[in-house]
């Protein structure tokens, strides 16, 4: 590896290092659940995670990358360079609504830029416990403002002068976050028993562990063969009869018994189990003085980390040596029959020399390993199903009926990632009530169909409920995820009206998702909000808004009725309606801001209105016209960044309640609306300017000939911003016609403003009867000096109608269609050069073609021959046979007009829901008899 090699690889690990470190202290700075940073990569403007801790980072996968333009904490945090402060749910949704609605939970933010010296690299991220305001979180604020800080200069030094070179690429570390709580930590003690005397001599942590008094042992005894273990000194032996009441006070005979055995050679084959006092678990190694022990390799072979091999019950259960007494990565483990060197070796244990020297009487090991246990042991009794995970989805306890539900035996999940032996926990639902548990106080009750191998529905275990439906509860602990897992079992039938979602996140189910036993309602997560909220990206007209909540947002809360009102010049009206009876909205459409009516208070009060039957809405406004005797309804306001935008009223058929999660998420949602349709009235006004511009660009009427007949067709589109810069022209060239067609990129005000340039200029050299090649040269030059970056493409046709000589020049065009009079057509592949706009000394050669009487030529756009993923010269093809199939000019058989067969080309452009790009297309034919021209 080359030196530069070496010195990426140190700076990309110190990177990571201070990146975890700052992440794990952030969150024992303020106890917060989560912490990240996200750094900028070398794409301009995308954010990517680079650390997270607290949350695995499979559950955060949709947040991995983000724009800086995005409304997002994190994005406003990097792109203006400020803290973002969001102390609980309810102002995370008032300021945030996007990022509320894809984690609606209970939860405080901090997001603090992390900055150097000309730039800023990233964001220092911290999710916490809801605060009751920003004022009570000043403090921890401060700290984590000043981790910033620091993070910041480290992160120049490291840059070295070059801050450019700091930039994450790669998906997110996971990190384990700091426990809060210090794990309680197994011990370990020696002792030696002397046969003759009837003395035991223990060191000083086995002393400590009994509480024994003090004498005159050493911590560490020598070893070696032929020293003994323990001095001999006033106070340093306890009697054997005391020292076995000390470490097992119900089981001392016992203790005893397996003394003398070991004494007389017959030592137990396996640890003894006993306990303490309080009824913990001690375990009990013996074995005879002149036994010889192996070597120190092979004594730490039994145990992953050189201590007590992992119990199956356990991730991790190892007993690892520190500072002389054991320490339970995970939990602590009883020691199986090979592990007594194993467990020497762990506790420092050296009585014996190197080469296996033999010692007088008995030696033994007394290991406590801590409460942890004894908890796991008796959880391992219980009938019902329980498994605990770390916050970064380990698996660090299972119990025998949690594995026998769940599928994977116990040891294929211990010390594993969740999602990996079972990969539909990384899937809806699973995924979502994980986040809900990880990220909010309250525990998290939800159903799920577990899958087989395959992926299919699983049948459940013999005897485990019905259908393989697994009814699972995760109570969130500050280090710790605890779940119990159980069969559902078979419920009675209810009536299909009698099925109602009551509770928080639930939602009726979809008609192609499997039902529960006996047909009962299934806790489905809400995983709506992301979908409203993709599905509105794609939403550019008020009536696309409206249908997209239609869709996404009643099924997910059993709703039938929605109505949304807009505001204009202080009247509310009706944009949208759906399930009400038919004219019953009619008298509220267009009311004034001072009516008292709840759906115009809930936009003047900025609250939203739950009334959770018509009794309670009737009470609340009296007199006013109700549509249904039962059922309940929602108001919600529709405000964007404080403008209020309008209402949206939600209906249900039945009386049902809405919880504070469900309440949470509709308002969040309503935000998420708000803003669409305010961009969607944008959208519609620089709509009806540029359709206003463009019409009044596009020609009245063509040029006439006495020799030419032609025809012109335009069609905006009918996705996005609909008015493009697509036109088309026909302009008297000296004694000839010039034939233009073009088009602008992009769509909107500015691509209707360069269309209209572009025409006038074609047309001012038209007229002076540039040649063809001159006219797209000198149009090139104006549009680089007009509007720099713009660029357009366009086909130029100068025609002698006595003679029939035509010039063609094209600039990135596509080719123009020639249809004989006989009927045949075929593509005209003419020679080109680069499109308008690009290179200032670009060349556009010219061709020469002769046009017979009764031919017609047709120029287009790429709207009407492109389609998405289809290959756009099929289009051309298909345009192509069409107009071979148009038929012959009047005059001869089977022939029409040229302007019904622009018609009849454009007619299924004209009448398609889905037309992405507008559409121009001129056609025209020479004519030997003199003939005006037309449209």
């Amino acid at each position: 590896m080359n030196g530069s090699g070496e010195h990426e690889d140190r700076t990309r690990g110190r990177l990571a290092t201070l990146l975890a470190e700052v992440s794990t202290e952030a969150l024992g700075t303020v106890g917060g659940r989560v912490g990240g940073v996200y750094l900028r990569t070398d794409t301009p403007g995308l954010l990517r995670l680079a650390v997270i801790a607290g949350l695995p980072k499979q559950l955060f996968r949709p947040w991995w990358r983000l724009h800086a333009d995005r409304p997002f904490p994190v994005a406003d945090s990097y792109r203006l360079g400020v803290q973002v402060v969001l102390p609980d749910a309810t102002e995370t949704m008032r300021r945030y609504p996007q990022f509320a609605a894809g984690l609606p939970f209970q939860f405080g933010s901090m997001y603090l830029p992390v900055v150097g010296e000309t730039t800023t690299f990233g964001v220092l991220v911290v999710l916490h416990p809801a605060a009751p305001d920003a004022v009570a979180g000043l403090p921890d604020r401060d700290r984590v403002a000043q981790l910033a800080e620091d993070l910041g200069a480290d992160l120049r030094e490291l840059a070295g002068g070059d801050e450019s070179a700091i930039v994450w690429e790669g998906e997110p570390m996971n990190v384990r976050p700091p426990s809060a709580a210090r794990p309680e930590r197994g011990r370990v003690g020696r002792f030696t028993w002397d046969p003759a005397g009837g003395t035991v001599t223990p060191d000083a942590r086995l002393r400590a562990m009994l509480a024994l008094p003090a004498g005159e042992d050493v911590p560490d005894v020598p070893t070696g063969p032929g020293v003994r273990d323990a001095p001999d000194g006033p106070g340093g032996n306890v009697r054997a009869e005391a020292f076995a009441d000390a470490v097992a006070p119900g089981e001392a005979r016992r203790f005893l018994g397996a003394l003398r055995d070991t004494g007389a050679g017959r030592p137990p084959a396996l640890p003894l189990r006993l306990h303490a006092g309080d009824g913990s678990p001690r375990w009990v190694e013996l074995w005879a003085a002149e036994t010889e022990r192996p070597s120190a390799p092979e004594a730490a072979a039994p145990g992953p980390e050189a201590g007590l091999p992992p119990d199956p019950g356990r991730a991790g259960g190892c007993l690892r040596a520190e500072g002389g007494a054991a320490s339970p990565p995970a939990a602590p483990a009883p020691p199986p029959a090979s592990a007594r060197t194993a467990a020497s070796a762990a506790s420092g244990d050296r009585t014996a020399g190197a080469g296996g020297g033999p010692g007088p009487g008995v030696h033994g090991l007394v290991v406590d390993p801590g409460r942890d246990a004894m908890g796991d042991s008796a959880a391992d009794l219980l009938p019902g199903g329980v498994f605990c995970l770390d916050r970064t989805g380990l698996v660090r306890y299972v119990n025998p009926p949690a594995a026998r539900l769940l599928g994977p035996a116990r040891e294929e999940l211990l010390g594993r990632p969740l999602w990996e032996p079972m990969p539909w926990w990384s899937r809806s639902p699973c995924d979502d009530h994980l986040r809900a548990a990880l990220l909010s106080p309250e525990p998290v009750h939800f159903q799920v169909r577990r899958p087989d191998d395959r992926g299919r529905d699983s049948p459940a275990p013999s005897g485990e409920g019905d259908g393989g439906w697994l009814a699972l509860s995760v109570y969130p602990g500050p280090d710790l995820l605890t779940c119990t897992v159980a069969p559902v079992r078979r419920l009675e039938t209810p009536e299909p009206d009698e099925v109602e979602p009551t509770g928080p996140r639930l939602s009726r189910l979809r008609d192609d998702t499997a039902a529960p036993p006996g047909g009962a309602a299934v806790t489905a997560p809400f995983y709506r909000p992301i979908a409203l909220a993709i599905a509105l990206t794609d939403a550019v007209t008020a009536r696309q808004v409206s249908a997209v909540v239609m869709r996404e947002l009643l099924p997910a809360f059993g709703g039938r009725r929605l109505a949304i009102y807009l505001l204009q010049e202080r009247h509310l009206y009706l944009a949208w309606e759906s399930g009400f009876p038919q004219g019953f909205l009619a008298p509220f459409d267009g009311v004034g801001l001072d009516a008292r009516l709840p759906g115009v208070e809930t936009l003047t009060s900025g609250r939203p209105q739950f009334y959770e039957s018509m009794d309670q809405l009737t009470a609340a406004y009296p007199g006013m016209p109700v549509d249904a005797h039962e059922g309940s309804r929602a108001f919600l306001p529709l405000i964007a960044s404080g403008r209020p935008v309008g209402s949206c009223i939600l209906g249900f058929e039945r009386s049902r309640s809405f919880s504070t999660e469900e309440r949470t998420v509709l308002t969040a949602l309503a935000g998420l609306i708000a803003h669409a349709m305010e961009r969607a009235q944008r959208y519609d006004s620089e709509a009806a300017l540029a359709r206003g511009l463009q019409q009044a660009l596009l020609p009245r009427r063509l040029t006439e000939h006495p020799h030419v007949e032609t025809a012109g067709r335009y069609l905006p589109g009918t996705e996005g911003m609909d008015v493009g810069g697509d036109w088309y022209d026909a302009v008297e060239a000296g004694d000839g016609l010039a034939l233009v067609i073009g088009d602008v990129q992009g769509h909107g005000v500015q691509a209707a403003a360069t269309m209209g340039q572009l025409r006038s200029a074609v047309r001012a050299f038209a007229l002076s009867d540039q040649p063809a090649d001159l006219v797209l040269s000198g149009t090139n030059r104006l549009l680089i000096d007009l509007d720099p970056g713009q660029f357009a493409s366009c086909c130029y046709v100068r025609l002698d109608p006595v003679t029939g000589l035509a010039c063609f020049a094209r600039a990135g065009h596509l080719p123009p269609l020639l249809r004989a009079p006989d009927g045949r057509t075929r593509v005209l592949d003419l020679p080109g050069g680069v499109v308008l706009g690009v290179d200032p000394h670009a060349r556009y050669p010219m061709t020469e073609l002769h046009i017979e009487y009764d031919a017609v030529l047709a120029l287009y756009t790429d709207g009407l021959v492109e389609r998405p993923g289809a290959d756009i010269d099929d289009g051309i093809t298909a345009l192509r046979v069409a107009l071979a199939r148009a038929g012959a000019l009047p005059g001869r058989r089977g022939g029409r007009s040229l302007s019904g067969t622009a018609d009849r080309l454009t007619a299924n452009a004209r009448h398609s829901a889905d037309r992405p790009d507008d559409v121009a297309l001129l056609l025209a034919a020479r004519r030997e008899r003199p003939r005006a021209g037309r449209r």
